[in-house]
């Protein structure tokens, strides 16, 4: 009933950027928290970055001052602009969304399928 869709991964060379988009689409009444996290190979699914519906950021330390995640909440939209990449920034970066689909029924946490980013040394 609601879908996530991440676009903007790709190959990068290390010190480059690159800006990961995560539309959510369906039945939504109000998204509450979205967010980023990333599964490098062999290494269990790690929390990169979330926004709450008012702004409010957290970010993990690995990516602090590096990468900065914002939201369109008119788009239903998370992005997340990863500058000053390294080799071990690389994984399947996922986006998630917090969607209440009612008034009265408690939020859901929903996962796109994932974009690959590549940052090569």
């Amino acid at each position: 009933q609601v879908q996530l869709v991440e676009s903007g991964g790709g190959l990068v060379q290390a010190g480059g950027s690159l800006r990961l988009s995560c539309a959510a689409s369906g039945r939504i009444f109000r998204i509450n928290a979205m967010g980023w996290y990333r599964q490098a190979p062999g290494k269990q699914r790690g929390l990169v970055a979330t926004i709450t519906s008012d702004g409010s950021t957290n970010y993990a330390d690995s990516v602090k001052g590096r990468f900065t995640i914002s939201r369109d909440n008119a788009k239903n939209t998370v992005y997340l602009q990863m500058s000053s990449l390294k080799p071990e920034d690389t994984g399947v970066y996922y986006c998630y969304a917090d969607v209440m689909m009612d008034s009265l029924t408690p939020s859901i946490k929903y996962w796109g399928r994932g974009t690959q980013v590549t940052v090569s040394g």
